[in-house]
């Protein structure tokens, strides 16, 4: 066994992966059923002007996932960006992520990492979205999931995956953490409002907190001062973590932003915050070898 498999082992606190059939073959179109109406006053859309952007499939042990891939139309090999979705899967907002990324000159991929578990797009609320898909997503399943499509990108031979970042969003943020804890390849991650404590499950047995001392990449988190889901003594908690285990991790709370508040389609969007951590998330991937 390798160092690597040892990781995700430990991660999973010995889960087993049962085998699974993949039910959601192919990405939602437009935007979860669950966030419509749309902010279409502060919705950013980006073009596909001089980009190769558009729905792949990568192959796992259980078959192929639906993943969305953007990237420059000419030159590569890109420096790669996993993007992690929020709990409502891959839907247009995650696409448009990774379009802005790719018009930054990433080779960047969403993949869908509920594809076993269902098609939230078309779910109403989101409390139907946890019960029904999310709460049954298994952490090891993600991991290797998100192995899986780095292998997917580098076999494309566009994707320069000695340089790997990663960033998530809300559920996805919470998944930034644990993944640079469990690839040594990654070089950075920059979570966004992603929940670092919690109570622990056979198929999510540890949260970011537990894992600081295992981070294999400097991190970068965003956050709101007034996201009522993620209070900021557990972002406290976790600067402490990392902090204590001498790991590269810094943290921005914008005091007045709640939960989302990069979500552009939402109201719960803050212009200002989000751009700042937008420029924010260019600046560490540069400094830390994303680019």
């Amino acid at each position: 066994m390798t160092a690597f498999d040892a990781d995700l082992r430990s991660l999973a606190a010995q889960t087993t992966l049962s085998r699974r059939t993949v039910v959601a073959t192919s990405l939602a179109t437009g935007f979860a059923l669950a966030v419509q109406p749309v902010a279409a006053q502060t919705t950013i859309t980006t073009d596909t002007n001089g980009l190769v952007a558009g729905e792949v499939k990568i192959s796992t042990p259980d078959g192929e996932i639906p993943a969305y891939r953007a990237m420059p139309a000419e030159g590569g090999p890109f420096p790669t960006i996993l993007v992690v979705q929020e709990i409502f899967g891959v839907h247009e907002h995650i696409k448009d992520v990774c379009r802005r990324l790719a018009k930054l000159g990433y080779f960047a991929l969403a993949p869908e990492l509920y594809a076993r578990q269902g098609d939230v797009s078309t779910l109403t609320n989101i409390q139907q979205i946890v019960s029904e898909v999310v709460s049954k997503v298994p952490d090891a399943q993600v991991m290797s999931d998100l192995d899986a499509a780095v292998a997917f990108a580098k076999g494309t031979g566009k994707a320069d995956t000695a340089r790997l970042g990663i960033t998530g969003f809300c559920w996805g943020g919470r998944i930034t953490w644990l993944y640079a804890a469990h690839n040594p390849a990654v070089k950075a991650g920059v979570a966004w409002y992603g929940r670092l404590v919690g109570d622990s499950s056979a198929l999510m047995p540890m949260n970011p907190v537990d894992v600081a001392a295992d981070l294999k990449a400097p991190v970068l988190g965003l956050y709101g001062g007034a996201d009522q889901g993620i209070p900021v003594a557990t972002i406290d908690r976790m600067k402490e973590a990392c902090r204590a285990a001498g790991k590269t991790c810094d943290f921005v709370v914008y005091p007045e932003a709640g939960h989302a508040f990069h979500a552009d389609y939402r109201p719960s969007y803050r212009a200002e915050s989000a751009q700042d951590g937008w420029k924010r998330l260019q600046d560490w991937f540069r400094q830390h070898g994303v680019a």
